[in-house]
């Protein structure tokens, strides 16, 4: 099984370093594949010198165009079996790998979500951004038939098998909804595991608002009736 961690980065010159460096203490990525969306910190000098190095694989987008495409670019360049997305803020830690991939390794599921409601150590985060993700993740039970506890986790690892032929469209932070949908409209089994979790405030460049939250559910409800 080969891993690819797919990082989406856009402006994050103070992490983008320290993240490669735990990724690759992790010692599981055959590659590790960055797409930067437009940057204009610096972080694209960074990944241009990084470009190349071991398993360090660079595609840099000419313009900001958004989470969403930023990953669909990774997953369509991939050359691994299996694509692990890690946000490039620190947030998520790439320790949690092994439980990540372990479903995956035993057959369990095709894809898996790491939650970040599952009792797992995290730091205390902002009520309702808290609140805010229940919500999407209890409309997006109610409209699938399931019962995830993280719909918007930003670790999704699955094998890329199982996304070739499933349209893509999202360009922000409506991928998360998007991929979910698609893929339990579809009968796609989906594995949740304890994640810990270290939430940035905005004033420390969390980038995801009020209205992110609407598009994610326009998007659940688009999907469940149309691909």
């Amino acid at each position: 099984m080969k891993l690819t961690v797919l990082i989406p980065v856009y402006n994050e010159i103070h992490t983008i370093s320290e993240i490669l460096k735990r990724v690759q203490a992790t010692e599981l990525a055959d590659e590790i594949l960055l797409v930067d969306d437009g940057s204009t910190d610096g972080t694209r000098d960074i990944l241009e010198e990084l470009n190349g190095q071991g398993a360090i694989r660079v595609i840099l987008h000419e313009k900001n165009q958004g989470k969403g495409a930023a990953v669909r670019t990774g997953i369509k360049n991939a050359t691994g079996d299996v694509l692990l997305i890690q946000d490039a803020d620190l947030e998520y830690d790439p320790r949690d790998y092994p439980a990540l991939l372990r479903p995956l390794q035993e057959g369990l599921a095709e894809v898996v979500y790491g939650s970040r409601f599952l009792g797992a150590p995290r730091r205390v985060a902002m009520f309702w951004h808290m609140v805010a993700n229940k919500l999407l993740t209890l409309i997006t039970n109610i409209l699938y038939n399931t019962i995830l506890t993280d719909m918007e986790t930003g670790y999704k690892v699955f094998r890329k098998e199982v996304i070739e032929d499933i349209p893509l469209h999202a360009k922000r932070f409506e991928f998360e909804p998007e991929f979910t949908a698609k893929i339990l409209k579809r009968g796609v089994r989906i594995f949740e595991v304890p994640i810990s979790f270290n939430p940035r405030d905005y004033d420390e460049g969390k980038k995801i608002g009020l209205s992110d939250a609407f598009e994610a559910i326009w998007a659940l409800i688009k999907y469940r009736f149309v691909d």
